[in-house]
């Protein structure tokens, strides 16, 4: 009887046989293995991943190393790198607040956007006041309290913490335009 080509088989060094299919099985199989493990690994870390992120607890920002350097009895703004995370996306924002402080120990920050339209608003020297220009908008530099233009409510003033002579601020965003404060 005459073997056909389907039919042979090759031996290994060992005197073992080796077909052609069983041989094409076996790196088919080798080789869906290797593509589920390279797929696998991805899709399992992108479940994992968020239960492995160390959470940010606090939320408060280093705005000022030493509280000597600020002005007493004047606003300063203070620029900061604010650095976000939403999922995979990170991104870094430069904002920054209004420190104020009587005596140098105490302090009070304020979101940097006007109440009205979010605009940003500057120290006026000769009124002592906050001057929004867009809309003429001004606020007490000691309370934030409205004293002029169509800002809805006061400024928006920020949790503020000295710990070592070090200023920190748990910035927040918050809706424009409404008399009530709502974060954003």
């Amino acid at each position: 009887m005459a073997s056909t080509p389907a039919d042979r088989h090759d031996t290994d060094a060992d005197g073992t046989s080796v077909g052609r299919r069983s041989f094409l099985r076996w790196v088919s199989g080798v080789g869906a293995a290797i593509s589920g493990v390279l797929v696998g690994i991805p899709v399992v870390r992108s479940f994992v991943s968020p239960v492995l992120i160390k959470p940010v607890a606090t939320g408060w920002i280093k705005v000022a190393d030493d509280t000597a350097l600020l002005d007493v009895g004047a606003p300063v703004r203070v620029d900061f790198v604010k650095e976000q995370s939403d999922a995979w996306i990170e991104s870094i924002a430069q904002n920054s607040v209004w420190l104020y402080s009587d005596d140098g120990e105490k302090f009070k920050a304020y979101n940097p956007r006007c109440t009205h339209l979010g605009c940003a608003y500057f120290y006026d020297k000769d009124t002592k006041t906050f001057g929004c220009p867009c809309h003429r908008g001004q606020f007490d530099v000691k309370t934030g309290a409205v004293l002029g233009g169509p800002p809805p409510r006061p400024l928006d003033e920020l949790p503020v913490e000295v710990r070592d002579g070090v200023v920190f601020v748990q910035y927040k965003e918050f809706r424009l335009g409404i008399p009530e404060r709502r974060e954003a």
